[in-house]
């Protein structure tokens, strides 16, 4: 094992880096390899006519310029190669007619690729390219991780879940997965083979982590050519989960996180039948079956739906949320879904507000079908809880909690604890709970329910929640702002819709009144 540290945390995967063999593919740009190879990672663009840019440097960079202050070819680049610029672009022309010999062959000693710039490509265009490739990869890597976590919430669900979960693993990593016991022995493994030297490396990475309290909770290395991680189980009883595998993208990290929570649960110790009943009934639930096809596994209930953001970012933050809550019932997920639905309407469309605003309101329906829990705002970390269990606040986090409901209403539930987080996040309150009793209580459900829908039937999902949360703030346009996670100016521009397709005046308290009670119908 040749190094060892702490994986980065973070939930979401970055930008991966875009090979320089993709800026040369680009025929637009008319780029030209002078000198170096041509698969170095580019992680962005910096544009310098200074005689030295090595303070400015990050690294990673491929640096472009015209050469205007350029004196000394052989400093200028040893300057660059000792700030850890990726590669160095050249353009002709109006200071210089070609790339100066003296510039290609100080690239060739150091190995610095070095790229002509012709005349008629400007350096936005390299830049601006260079940021789309960049963003194609980061989709891509994107919907990898989410298919990943798809699958192994599937493989959560099998006869046989751990080993299940082990090969969706190193399926998706493309190597190897072992769950460690607390003596170092493999308790199981799925995936390729992998050398001996990575084998033995792997199991001393992993037992570095081993049973300590306040011990590392994951490591990184390399052995046998290959890249290895470790990671330790929440589980309580000192398991580690070890993947080995030639590369590591960018998502790797995340994917792994999303099986050591699976993990976590599934060998946590004093675990009964109707534990395990209940964890297969959860994960079905988020695949998508109707509430009322789990509710004899879930039972009867009544159930509190929790909601949360926060953590420190790794992995095994969601894990800890729940132990402290005293629930093994927990989705991670990080798609997004009917709570964070984006507008695609006209309305949705005009209401773009200044500064590039994002639509990003909520619609009223869930995605994944008509009474089914659909997945909540990226980052969000959903908790199913007996009714009897209290939901008290937690460090680091905001919760939101729904009213007390049946198995058969979870989706309700979880629209109402989805709203009470929103509202704790615009009041900066550590918990907010669903308010479901007063004056609403009193009109029958159906009867309600029916008018709302008439009521708001001019209005498109955007619109109706930037309403809902704009009446429940009291009309504050900044912190209905922070609620959706939008622009102020989008909030006033949502709101003005709003009124003109129902023809009502907002500032009218009566108006008011009625509004609130037809969003808040069942």
């Amino acid at each position: 094992m040749s190094s060892m540290s702490a994986p980065e945390p973070g939930s979401a995967p970055p930008a991966p880096p875009v090979p320089l063999a993709a800026l040369l593919a680009r025929p637009d740009l008319g780029l030209r390899l002078l000198s170096g190879p041509e698969d170095v990672p580019l992680h962005w663009v910096h544009t310098s006519e200074m005689a030295d840019p090595c303070p400015y440097l990050l690294g990673g960079e491929l640096l472009m310029t015209a050469g205007v202050q350029l004196t000394d070819p052989a400093h200028y680049v040893g300057r660059v190669v000792e700030a850890g610029a990726a590669a160095l672009a050249f353009g002709v022309t109006p200071v210089w007619d070609t790339v100066p010999p003296e510039l290609v062959a100080a690239c060739g000693r150091h190995g610095l690729p070095l790229v002509e710039v012709p005349p008629r490509t400007p350096f936005t265009a390299v830049a601006r390219a260079l940021w789309r490739l960049m963003a194609e990869a980061r989709l891509h890597e994107l919907r990898r991780v989410t298919e990943a976590q798809q699958s192994l919430a599937a493989a959560a669900a099998r006869p046989a879940p751990v080993p299940a979960v082990l090969g969706a693993l190193a399926s998706r990593l493309g190597g190897r997965a072992v769950l460690f016991g607390v003596d170092g022995t493999e308790s199981a493994a799925a995936g390729r083979e992998v050398p001996v030297e990575a084998a033995r490396a792997l199991r001393d990475l992993a037992g570095v982590l081993g049973p300590r309290p306040g011990g590392p909770a994951s490591a990184s290395g390399d052995g046998g050519g290959l890249r290895l991680a470790a990671y330790a189980l929440g589980g309580g009883d000192g398991l580690t989960l070890g993947v080995a595998t030639e590369r590591r993208g960018p998502g790797d990290h995340t994917i792994a996180g999303v099986a050591v929570v699976l993990l976590s649960l599934l060998t946590a110790p004093h675990r009964g039948a109707d534990v395990t009943v209940r964890d297969g009934a959860l994960v079905r639930l988020l695949l998508g079956v109707a509430p009322a096809e789990v509710a004899g596994a879930l039972g009867p209930g009544p159930w509190t739906v929790v909601h949360a953001r926060g953590g420190d970012g790794t992995p095994f933050a969601a894990a800890s949320l729940a132990a402290a809550l005293g629930t093994p019932l927990m989705d991670a997920g990080t798609g997004a879904g009917a709570e964070d639905a984006t507008g695609t309407g006209a309305e949705g469309t005009a209401s773009a507000g200044a500064e590039g605003a994002t639509d990003t309101g909520a619609a009223g329906a869930t995605a994944s079908g008509p009474g089914v829990p659909g997945r909540a705002r990226p980052g969000t970390v959903r908790l199913l809880l007996p009714s009897s269990t209290a939901v008290t606040a937690q460090q680091g986090w905001t919760l939101g909690a729904s009213a007390p409901v049946a198995a058969s209403e979870l989706a309700a539930g979880d629209a109402q604890a989805a709203r009470a987080l929103r509202r704790a996040e615009a009041s900066r309150a550590a918990l907010v709970r669903h308010r479901a009793h007063g004056f609403a209580a009193l009109v029958d459900r159906d009867e309600a329910a029916a008018y709302a829908r008439e009521v708001l039937a001019p209005l498109t999902g955007p619109l109706t929640e930037t309403l809902r949360v704009w009446l429940s703030l009291h009309g504050s346009w900044d912190r209905t702002a922070v609620a959706l996670e939008i622009h102020r100016n989008t909030v006033r521009q949502r709101i003005a819709r709003c009124a003109t397709l129902l023809d009502r005046d907002l500032d009218d308290p009566d108006v008011r009144m009625e509004l609130w009670f037809a969003l808040r119908a069942p």
